[in-house]
């Protein structure tokens, strides 16, 4: 069984581009666009990059593993209709693994979500997973 509900596996799949927010060590936050990669079956998301393990993101990782990757986008096809998934939780800043597609560097950001919030989809939620 998945942690996301089978909209939010439907909508995050369509998707190509996310924003991670990272806390800096003194404190401010960074927010980031990033590519995604949802593994349902495991229950977590890689984020993967060129040149990801020398990116300000990787460190602040490896400093605080709070994190927060927001996938959202407006829909018009019915009107305006803003939707999204929000995942909140830890991640990990894990080296020399396969790229998860060719031309991306052999280090991954690794989230275990621990609540997930999701709008504008067919049954919206907020929960924890952890």
């Amino acid at each position: 069984m998945s942690i996301f509900t089978a909209s939010e596996l439907a909508y995050l799949a369509e998707q190509k581009l996310g924003r991670l927010a990272t806390k800096v060590p003194d404190g401010t936050v960074q927010n980031n666009p990033v590519g995604f990669f949802v593994k349902a079956a495991e229950g977590y998301v890689d984020i993967g990059g060129h040149g990801l393990g020398g990116s300000r993101k990787f460190r602040n990782i490896q400093a605080d593993p709070h994190v927060s990757l927001v996938v959202d986008d407006l829909s018009t096809e019915h009107g305006w209709q803003v939707r999204g998934v929000e995942i909140r939780g830890r991640a990990e800043a894990i080296v020399d693994v396969d790229p998860p597609m060719p031309g991306f560097s052999r280090e991954i950001i690794r989230i275990h979500p621990e609540r997930i919030l999701s709008w504008g989809l067919d049954g919206s939620s907020r929960r924890n997973v952890a």
